[in-house]
Formats: structure tokens, C-alpha cells, sequence
């Protein structure tokens, strides 16, 4: 099929669409969504749902949410996705999550806990134990993940301290995603992709890591069977059909990590082509054939199968920032926002370091916070607005200096997420830091999108997905390079006297 009669992205109704069909699930930050797709990759319109929801949030490092009541919210948002749908048409269900969730359950599968995210990080004095018993840099170079409270292994000193009765009653530790599937239809496994991004695979074997396990006291028996993006699951729970006949004989996909869906979701599939996600959270990614023989200190690297991995880095507060100043310190209207981002650079900005929930990527300080300095009395909302997002586009910055490194053919950097629609002019700060264009995709919900694609490629290999719209670049201007120069330089300086301290 030539290129130009293959589908764009556009929505297209049931009675148009392209078998198989698959329904993607999607649980992020702030909403779980599931919809139905067709063999492009297209979504269908009339079955599409949303649920929102939000962490529990407070000072002391807490970021969780209910487990059981995510499991309510996927039960309702398939309900209503696959109204009216046949039985037996849908041949494939897969999930995607937010990333290094963990969820304590007993041995009759109730959780015991709260779904701790990645934002929690009231392990960070157990990740300073941690830090002294191992050596650090070996564990990045096996596992591709640093000692960070976004992770299992200083979670579970802090849970065995903390809550000792809870652990003792842990029959598994589960991702969100694993636990859904296992409450909704019985089905159990976590994808390869799971375990890497909870900090405990080791890169190189595709196993557990036993030396990181045995630090921390827990056996590889308490977490469920690693399974590979191609291998589904078809045995699952009789209820489960029951209630959704349309899923009767599909294939259940492994959940996976939201940051691997997302790179497939926007075309970011080969070593060329960096995805950068802004929503909530955000990260730079890549995906490479293996692994990297040696892995900059300041990235991670998943493997997310036997033959490929994601490399990368994180930053917790992207949209969050956004939503903070729009709810405290510098209310603006979206068009004053826009004005803001898009004008040339202005000496005396404050300077931000935007870590309200901690640092991961690139000096992973967990247990860090926001610092804002340079306020004058000239500072106003405007000013406030300007300086946050010259930060957050230093920090992507600082990630993307280090992936070229692993990966330096890197030819496009492709940006999505809710944060690029909500403010349009975002990628004009961020490119600038980068040195590198920027193209902002033109396809709604590509995490979902890419859930469906992984699904697809394995359901029918080769069958082309739709064209994602082409839309312009945000190019740098190279008159703007001092001023950015000269900001990274005090950002560091600042990370260095307060931060990495």
C-alpha cells in the first residue's frame, strides 16, 4: 500500500472501520480513558470514555490513589466503550499506566495498600540508607535505573519499616496495571516493560535482579511472571466475558509503562526519533535496538522485550507546574500565557528549578523542591510563568544533552502531550534550550494510540498504522543561544549550591 492511501489518524465510525479491533485502556495521572481502534490504529468514534481522577497529594511525600477505585473507573470507562459492540468482534484488549506504580496485595488479591506512583517519595531517608549499602553506579549499569524514590527498592525498605504488619501480609507486589487486569479478569503477568521501569530488571539478562532483591529482602516469587509485549494472555475469568461479550476470545496484552505507549503512539519507534512527552509528568525517550553497553549516568534504560529497550529520562513536574501557578502564584488567561512563551527572552526572569514533587532525570535527588530565585518587585505573574517554563525546558534540556550521547543520529524530536495543547507557545522556551527543532504532533490521546499500535503489531505484523498530520517545527533562533547558555549555566549553579547538596 502506497503511503498516500494509507489512513490519517482521523476518528471513523464502527461501520467504516478496518478489523481486528482492539480496546486500549489508558490510566494516567489524571484520568483513565478506554476506547476502541481499528486495524489502523484509528479510534472509533461513539466509544470512547472518560474518567477523571487525581493523586492524593500532601507535604510529607505522598502521591497515591485508590486502587479499587481505579479498578471501578476501567470496569465503567469498558462498560461504555463497548456499548453496542458484537460479541466477539474486539480481538485484543491492552493497557497502558502511568509508570512505576506499586500495589501491595494479600493472598486472596485485595490490595493492602494505596497504588503508590511514582511521585511518592516518602522512602527518600530509606533511599539515603540505600545509597550507602550499594553501589549505586553498578546498580544503574545492571538494572538501567538509579536508587530514586520513583522506584521498588527504597519503597519496600520503607513499607517493611513503616508498615511491617502490611508486608508481612503481602502475598505480591503488583503494578496498577497487573492489579486491574487481575481484579477485572483474572489475568496475571507483568510485562517485561512493567519490571524494568520498577527498577528491579536487570537490563542484560531480562531477569529480576537478585542482588538488588536480596537488599532489600524480598523474593522474586512475590511479584507475578514476566511476560513480552507479543506474548498475550487468553485465559481469563468467565465473569469477565460475562459482563463484556464483545472481548469473548480476545488476547490480553500486559499492561505496559505509559512512556513506551507514547513513543509508539507518535511514530517515535527507531533510534532517529526522539518522542518528548509533556502532560503531567514528561520525559525525553528513544528507543535502540539491545541495550546500551554503557548508560550516561543521568538516563535510564528499559528494556521493554527481549530485543529492545527505551532510553531516556524523566521529569515529575511538567503540567503540574503549569497547574500550581495557575491555582497560587501567577493566574493568567491561556492567551497572556501564550504571549509570554512565544516573546524573546527577557534578562532578570526569575530563575525556577521546577522539582515540586522531586527530582528524577538527570540528578534523580528525590527527596528535592521547587526553588525559585531573582524575584524582584518587577516579578509579577507574567515573569513567574516565563521563569517556571525556562526551567522545566532547561531540565529537558539537561536529558537530551545525555540521550544524543547513547543515541547520536537522533534526527527528530516529536513532542505531545496535554501540556502542548493547553499552551501552544511550550515548545518555543524548550527548543531554544535544546538547540534542536521541535515538532508537536497533531494526533490526540497518543499514549492510548500506541497502546492499540502495540496490540496491533502483534495481532497483524506489517499492516500499516495511519499517518500521524505533519505540522510545523519550532526551530531555534540561534540569536537567543547566549541568553540560554547563560541561563543553564545559573540553573546549575543553583542545582549544585542547593539541590545536589
Amino acid at each position: 500500500m502506497r503511503d498516500e492511501q494509507i489512513p490519517t489518524t482521523r476518528s471513523i465510525a464502527l461501520a467504516s472501520a478496518s478489523a481486528p479491533y482492539v480496546l486500549a485502556v489508558d490510566i494516567g495521572s489524571g484520568s483513565t480513558r478506554a476506547c476502541l481502534y481499528d486495524a489502523y490504529a484509528r479510534p472509533i468514534k461513539k466509544h470512547l470514555v472518560k474518567a477523571d481522577h487525581a493523586f492524593v497529594e500532601s507535604a510529607d511525600g505522598t502521591a497515591e490513589v485508590d486502587a479499587d477505585r481505579i479498578v471501578r473507573e476501567v470496569g465503567a470507562v469498558i462498560d461504555g466503550a463497548l456499548k453496542g459492540v458484537e460479541p466477539g468482534l474486539v480481538r485484543a484488549v491492552a493497557m497502558d499506566t502511568f509508570a512505576s506504580s506499586l500495589v501491595c496485595v494479600d493472598a486472596e488479591g485485595d490490595a493492602l495498600t494505596p497504588c503508590f506512583t511514582y511521585a511518592d517519595s516518602r522512602s527518600a531517608e530509606h533511599l539515603a540508607r540505600l545509597r550507602t549499602r550499594l553501589d549505586e553506579a553498578a546498580v544503574h549499569q545492571r538494572t538501567g535505573t538509579r536508587l530514586h524514590t520513583s522506584y521498588h527498592p527504597p519503597r519496600m525498605l520503607w513499607l517493611q519499616d513503616e508498615f511491617p504488619e502490611v508486608f508481612a501480609k503481602t502475598a505480591k507486589f503488583l503494578s496498577l496495571g497487573e492489579y486491574v487486569y487481575a481484579k477485572l479478569a483474572g489475568v496475571s503477568g507483568a510485562a517485561t516493560s512493567t519490571m524494568a521501569w520498577a527498577g528491579i530488571l536487570n537490563r542484560h539478562t531480562c531477569e529480576l535482579d537478585d542482588e538488588l532483591l536480596e537488599a532489600v529482602g524480598v523474593d522474586r516469587s512475590r511479584f507475578a511472571p514476566l511476560i513480552d509485549p507479543d506474548e498475550p494472555i487468553t485465559d481469563v475469568s468467565a465473569e469477565a466475558i460475562r459482563r463484556w461479550p464483545a472481548l469473548d476470545g480476545a488476547a490480553w496484552f500486559p499492561a505496559v509503562p505509559d512512556g513506551l505507549a507514547s513513543n509508539i503512539g507518535v511514530g517515535a519507534d527507531d533510534p532517529s526519533i526522539a518522542a518528548m512527552s509533556a502532560a503531567t509528568s514528561g520525559a525525553i525517550r528513544v528507543i535502540v535496538d539491545g541495550t546500551p553497553e554503557v548508560l550516561p549516568t543521568g538516563l535510564w534504560a528499559y528494556r521493554v522485550s527481549r530485543s529492545q529497550s527505551i532510553v531516556g529520562g524523566a521529569l515529575n513536574d511538567v503540567g503540574r507546574v503549569t497547574l500550581w501557578l495557575q491555582s497560587t502564584l501567577a493566574p493568567l488567561s491561556y492567551e497572556e500565557i501564550d504571549e509570554v512563551l512565544r516573546a524573546e527572552p527577557v534578562e532578570g526572569t526569575p530563575l525556577v528549578l521546577p522539582f515540586l514533587t522531586g527530582e528524577r532525570a538527570t540528578g534523580w535527588a528525590g527527596d528535592a523542591r521547587a526553588v525559585l530565585t531573582g524575584v524582584s518587585s518587577a516579578s509579577g505573574p507574567r515573569e513567574l510563568w516565563r521563569g517556571a517554563v525556562e526551567g522545566i525546558a532547561v531540565s529537558y534540556a539537561r536529558v537530551f544533552e545525555q540521550l544524543r550521547e547513547v543515541s547520536p543520529d537522533i534526527a527528530r524530536v516529536i513532542a505531545s502531550g496535554g501540556v502542548t495543547g493547553a499552551y501552544p507557545g511550550f515548545m518555543n522556551p524548550v527548543a531554544q534550550a535544546l538547540g534542536f527543532p521541535v515538532q508537536v504532533v497533531d494526533v490526540k490521546r497518543v499514549t492510548m494510540r500506541g497502546t492499540a499500535a502495540l496490540a496491533l503489531s502483534a495481532l497483524q505484523s506489517g499492516h500499516p498504522l495511519a499517518r500521524i498530520p505533519q505540522t510545523d517545527l519550532t526551530t531555534p533562533d540561534a540569536g537567543q543561544r547566549p541568553y540560554y547558555d547563560e541561563l543553564r549555566a545559573r540553573f546549575e549553579r543553583v542545582y549544585d549550591s542547593v539541590i545536589a547538596d
